[in-house]
């Protein structure tokens, strides 16, 4: 066993048990929402008669309400001090809404299922990702982000692979893909109820007024910001992985087989994450984010350029390996630059400013698809992330100290 292998379990066995309880919990409730995610857009349009236009409508404000509730819900976790409470509140509207997908008569039940489960994830994501920072040394931070990544990128993973498996076993019977997505995310509040304590030993001082003050905001101090301009940036060159399904269809890949490309790109991500985030913990963050924007730009223009399917799947495979050298690294960076009392308030901003940069690129690399074609989208993305690149470089010093 090599020393970097050694290192790597000697980590997993130093990280708090709450810290793996939210990684499962993670890995539970997006094996659920997956399942149905995959199928959703195809069952909107073949089954209930929405448009495209509809499926964008639907799918464009879920995520924009997802990215709103996070920052109030960060503030709140940091203003009452209990972050488990309101974890658990997110997550149980999640697992709520997921009957209503296979019960839904009509495209509006649909639209609210998906609203009040985008509502659910707003509320739990900053307050969960502040009680990983609560309980975990600076020392392990890293790894404890990476490892809830990978727990939560195998879920990713695992759901449209089942989803597949459940279609084909009930001949494309999407209300029992839709009911098995339900046993998951059920499974995923009861480990979080049971599974997760919230130490009184390791909660911050509660700030002196509600944090989304200005003066409590100024708090956050000038290293939180730039992670939160370096983050925005890298969101701007990285669009949704719809694009991701649209271009394998484009060179011949059947529908049938659509969700296989986020099972890719998924299990690359889970594979790197928890490593790129033991190698940040020997004391730099910046090289494999500089590796992940390098990666980016490689896979945007291998994704630009494929006119057949083995490149395409090289293209995504690249595309899960920047999301694993960078993703759990950015969450880190927030742990590391935010005041212990504004953590959850800190997850909050970083979730709301990179999911508003998300929505404009992927609604920028929609206009350039319908106007010019992938290649045009994808060399597009590979610009941004150049300029994202150049902007991480000149930021560097100021990130390492």
């Amino acid at each position: 066993m090599t020393d970097d292998t050694t290192i790597r379990f000697s980590r997993l066995r130093q990280i708090h048990s709450s810290v793996w309880a939210l990684g499962v919990v993670s890995l539970l409730m997006d094996f659920s929402s997956e399942m149905i995610h995959a199928l959703l857009p195809i069952y909107l349009v073949s089954s209930m008669g929405a448009s495209m236009a509809q499926v964008g409508v639907i799918e464009g404000v879920a995520e924009a309400t997802a990215s709103i509730v996070k920052i109030f819900s960060g503030a709140v976790s940091d203003w009452f001090g209990n972050r488990k409470l309101l974890a658990i509140l997110g997550y149980g509207l999640a697992a709520a809404t997921k009957p209503m997908f296979p019960l839904a008569p009509n495209v509006g039940w649909v639209t609210a299922a998906r609203f009040i489960d985008r509502v659910g994830k707003g509320i739990r994501g900053a307050p969960r990702d502040a009680l990983v920072a609560d309980v975990t040394p600076p020392e392990l931070r890293g790894a404890a982000f990476g490892l809830r990544q990978s727990l939560d990128t195998v879920g990713a993973f695992l759901g449209p692979a089942v989803a597949i498996l459940v279609m084909w076993a009930t001949v494309d019977d999407f209300r029992a893909v839709f009911w098995v997505a339900c046993i998951p995310a059920i499974l995923a509040v009861a480990v979080l109820a049971l599974g997760v304590r919230e130490p009184e030993e390791t909660r911050p001082a509660r700030p002196a007024r509600f944090p989304l003050h200005w003066d409590e905001l100024k708090g956050l101090g000038g290293d939180f910001w730039l992670v939160v301009a370096v983050s925005t940036a890298f969101s701007l060159a990285r669009f949704s992985e719809a694009f991701l399904i649209l271009k394998a269809q484009s060179v011949g890949l059947p529908n049938a087989l659509a969700p296989l490309v986020l099972v890719a790109m998924n299990v690359v991500y889970a594979g790197a994450s928890y490593p790129a985030g033991v190698f940040s913990d020997r004391g730099d963050r910046i090289k494999p984010l500089v590796a992940g924007l390098v990666l980016l730009i490689v896979a945007d223009a291998v994704l630009a350029y494929a006119e057949a399917q083995p490149l395409v799947w090289i293209g995504v495979a690249l595309w899960g390996l920047h999301m694993g050298l960078t993703q759990g690294l950015f969450a880190a960076l927030v742990a590391d630059t935010a005041p212990g009392g504004l953590r959850g308030t800190a997850f909050g901003v970083f979730n709301l400013t990179s999911g508003l940069a998300l929505l404009a690129a992927s609604f920028a690399a929609g206009k350039l698809w319908d106007l010019y074609g992938p290649g045009a989208t994808f060399a597009a993305g590979a610009g941004f992330a150049g300029l994202a690149l150049a902007a991480l470089l000149l930021s560097a010093r100021l990130l390492r100290r």
